[in-house]
């Protein structure tokens, strides 16, 4: 099961062992074979499961420099992670995520390294499973320690099967620390909304500016893109990818990113949690891009990004975002000290934040940079006719019913039959004041076959509504709906917004990746624009 999951190769030394540690008392219950097999008649032991992997460093693990490859260390450490998991539920599980890891020793050719794993808690259906991965000189006998990560498996159970942690004494510690980082892991998301209602904050109050960059070197000339067809090999057990073949996969295009903006052989330092978003299996196409983010002196960010495609979704350019993560790399230098990066600067980038399939519709957000800006786009295809989800978006009294930012839409002044203006009220962010928002409507039809219609947004001032005490006034700098024709009862509607301090803390969570809010607002839209009944006139 072993060499199945982790897809290593032949001539590779590698052995598996399960050590099972338990009390005197559970003496009665059966033993293991030397090689880890187990009595056909012992039950289930209720101590905790250890998993060690233990493997000889041979060149065809190795970069050029003659160290192990980070991307060979993460798929071991998955595979020792994901054996010790399922030996303790008793089912098949999968990698939901991996914490941060910060590498403390290099490991090269001739030297043995050795992974244990073992559940620290359970959590009903899925568990954290601490790994603890050190390296040996075969010559000196020297052992020291080369990281310890953490890694949340889910279980496939079936009905309402749970999964049970049952502990030792020694074991209490772990149980307990693993509650506390399973908490500070939820905590991670409430941080970041923390971070950006204070970087709003100073937005509004306009003391935030951006410092003056040399635009010494492009994010730009870092990009990487890379394309990889998952075969049976690259599978787990259980038919999907293997999780830690795509962590090696995209430790691969990050370090080639690292390596263009320093001219010369990075060193990866440490791993920001590894998300994984959904599944892939074999057959699938995986893109793997990749762009540094920021230089930081003696270190560089690299963001990487996993979409994957099946052969339906290949053709129409539809991906699945199933994982990102961000790592940390460095030049090493003679005495242990750490050289520098080049400053850098960044021009545009397009990304795909995420993309739904839902029956015969389907949306795609967009995320796209430019210089200082930052725009939104949704697409949405719709089992309806074009005229009709116009007249619907054209009335914005009607997006509360399925915007969920919108508390209510009240109409101010009709300037005439194509221009309205109207009071927005929208929901609390983060704890602040409610924001609100007053904006001219522009609508307009297609004047030729092909030309879509527009319903356009802005910001406008009007006497008649001055702000208010209890709310923050915002601004929509330039947001609307494009509504293409593309058969009798079909159409595309895109949205976009170009996103501002008023706007983005209702977005924030989707450009991050830990909010599904536009997705579901979006999957909203088009259920709201299929409905059978015309409930406006334009």
């Amino acid at each position: 099961a072993a060499s199945s999951s982790s897809g290593i190769q032949l001539g590779c030394l590698a052995s598996v062992t399960w050590s099972y540690r338990t009390s005197k008392l559970n003496s009665s219950r059966g033993t293991s074979d030397m090689d880890g097999s187990c009595d056909k008649g012992r039950k289930k032991e209720s101590g905790p499961v250890e998993v060690q992997m233990c493997q000889s460093i041979l060149p065809m693990h190795a970069n050029h420099q003659g160290e192990l490859g980070a991307g060979q260390l993460l798929k071991w450490m998955d595979t020792t992670a994901c054996l010790a998991a399922e030996r303790h539920a008793g089912m098949a599980c999968v990698t939901a995520s991996m914490d941060d890891i910060q590498f403390e020793e290099t490991v090269r050719v001739g030297q043995v390294i050795n992974i244990k794993a073992r559940v620290n808690r359970a959590f009903n259906t899925s568990m954290e499973v601490g790994i603890y991965v050190t390296v040996q000189d075969v010559l000196s006998g020297v052992t020291k320690r080369v990281c310890v990560a953490f890694s949340t498996f889910v279980a496939k159970p079936t009905g309402t099967h749970k999964v049970r942690k049952h502990l030792c004494q020694d074991e209490m510690l772990e149980y307990s620390l693993a509650s506390e980082r399973r908490r500070l892991r939820l905590y991670n998301e409430q941080a970041f909304k923390n971070l950006m209602k204070d970087y709003n904050n100073l937005q509004d109050k306009c003391l935030c500016s951006r410092k003056p960059v040399a635009p010494v070197v492009s994010t730009e000339l870092t990009r990487v893109e890379s394309i990889e067809l998952v075969l049976p090999p690259h599978a787990n057990h259980h038919g999907n990818t293997f999780g830690g073949q795509i962590m090696a996969w995209m430790e691969n295009v990050a370090t080639v990113a690292a390596s263009r903006l320093c001219g010369c052989y990075p060193s990866l330092g440490a791993v920001d949690m590894f998300r994984f978003r959904g599944p892939s299996s074999v057959g699938d196409r995986l893109v793997f891009k990749a762009m540094v983010n920021n230089a930081f002196q003696t270190s560089v960010e690299v963001g990487v990004r996993v979409e994957a495609y099946n052969c339906e979704e290949w053709n129409e350019g539809t991906p699945r975002h199933i994982n990102s993560a961000s790592m940390i790399y460095y030049i090493p230098g003679r005495d242990t000290e750490k050289q520098t990066f080049p400053e850098v600067t960044y021009t545009t980038l397009v990304s795909y934040l995420h993309v739904q399939q839902h029956k015969n519709s389907h949306y795609i957000l967009y995320c796209i940079t430019e210089a200082d800006k930052l725009s939104l786009k949704v697409e949405m295809k719709v089992k309806t006719t074009a005229c009709y989800a116009f007249s619907l978006l054209a009335d914005l009294r009607l997006r509360p019913q399925w915007d969920q930012n919108y508390l209510s839409c009240e109409e101010v002044e009709k300037a005439d039959e194509e221009e309205t203006i109207y009071h927005i009220k929208c929901t609390t962010v983060n704890g602040s004041k409610s924001r609100d928002f007053v904006v001219l409507l522009s609508k307009r039809q297609p004047c030729k076959n092909g030309d879509p219609y527009v319903i356009a947004l802005r910001s406008v001032t009007v006497a008649t509504v001055p702000p208010e005490e209890n709310s923050i006034r915002s601004e929509v700098k330039c947001a609307g709906f494009l509504v293409h024709e593309i058969g009798y009862s079909t159409c595309k509607v895109s949205y976009y917004n170009q996103v501002t301090s008023g706007v983005l803390p209702y977005v924030e969570g989707n450009i991050a990746g830990w909010s599904k809010s536009m997705e579901e607002t979006a999957m909203s839209c088009i259920t709201f624009l299929e409905q059978d009944l015309l409930t406006t006139q334009f």
